[in-house]
């Protein structure tokens, strides 16, 4: 039975070609849209998830603070679970540090009689600590430890930065719903337009004691190779993409090198598009009456 399931989808994939055709570009599109936006919330997720390595808080202590005063802080700070290194920076170091980086601006240091930085701690923090409500506890802990006059994380960036990688992980998850759902549909309607062209087919079928799964099998095949079809193009227009944009252009902006592309991931592009296709299908003809 198989073989000849198989046999009736091929020969209705070929004589309605031009709506089986027009439902797997539909499908090569929507999988395009849903891979673009994957790609952009899987670089911005890779490229948020490296910052907090590179986060730091910057404790400002009070003048003529004294060594065994700074130990004590030093050592009050490293007893708390989310700090996962302390440094202590003094005024001097500072200085060295700020004329180091400033090196080609040398003029702004002219004039300057002392020294006007502070006495400082950096605190670097644990990976899963860096969210702004953990660092918003911790600043308020660390505000309140005697010695201490300020205390500096960058909370503006620190919530813009989060902000922004929730705001794309829910766009990118709404755009793959919504994708996905439409690639359904598509599926399901050229599949219920296949069975109403072939009407007097599956009566003929029924006449002759076909079964409802052997009526249904070519339309299943059909779903999920207009899906598969419909993955390949998508895949197809995924690394040309990747080639022509990223790969030609890196040269002449150096920030599209940095970009990941995850083609093992894409790879699956044609599954999904089979399970799609199928699904699809079995919605369609599960809502047929024969």
């Amino acid at each position: 039975m198989a073989p000849y399931a198989f046999s009736l989808a091929f020969q209705s994939l070929v004589r309605e070609k031009w709506i089986n055709l027009l439902s797997v570009f539909t499908i090569a599109s929507g999988l395009l849209i849903i891979s673009i936006a994957f790609f952009a919330a899987y670089n911005i997720d890779a490229a948020t998830r490296k910052l907090p390595e590179k986060f730091a808080m910057i404790l400002y202590l009070d003048d003529a603070i004294t060594r065994d005063k700074v130990d004590g802080i030093l050592g009050t700070l490293r007893k708390k679970s989310a700090v996962a290194q302390v440094r202590y920076i003094s005024k001097d170091d500072a200085m060295k540090e700020l004329k180091a980086l400033l090196k080609n601006a040398n003029y702004v240091f002219e004039g300057l009689d002392e020294n006007p930085l502070p006495d400082s701690v950096e605190v670097r923090l644990k990976r899963d600590a860096v969210t702004p409500e953990q660092v918003r506890k911790l600043t308020e802990e660390i505000a309140g430890i005697k010695g201490i006059k300020e205390v500096d994380y960058g909370e503006k960036f620190l919530d813009a930065l989060h902000s922004l990688k929730s705001g794309v992980r829910t766009v990118g998850l709404a755009i793959i719903v919504v994708m996905a759902i439409g690639i359904i549909f598509v599926c399901y309607s050229t599949v219920k337009i296949l069975f109403y062209r072939r009407t007097e087919e599956i009566e003929t079928f029924k006449l002759l004691g076909a079964t409802k799964f052997f009526i249904r099998a070519p339309f299943l095949i059909e779903g999920g190779v207009i899906g598969v079809c419909g993955g390949l193009g998508s895949l197809g227009s995924i690394l040309i993409l990747n080639y022509v944009v990223i790969a030609r252009l890196s040269s002449a902006v150096p920030l599209l090198a940095t970009l990941l592309f995850p083609l093992n991931l894409f790879l699956l592009l044609p599954l999904i598009g089979l399970f799609l296709g199928i699904t699809g299908a079995m919605i369609a003809i599960g809502r047929l009456q024969y």
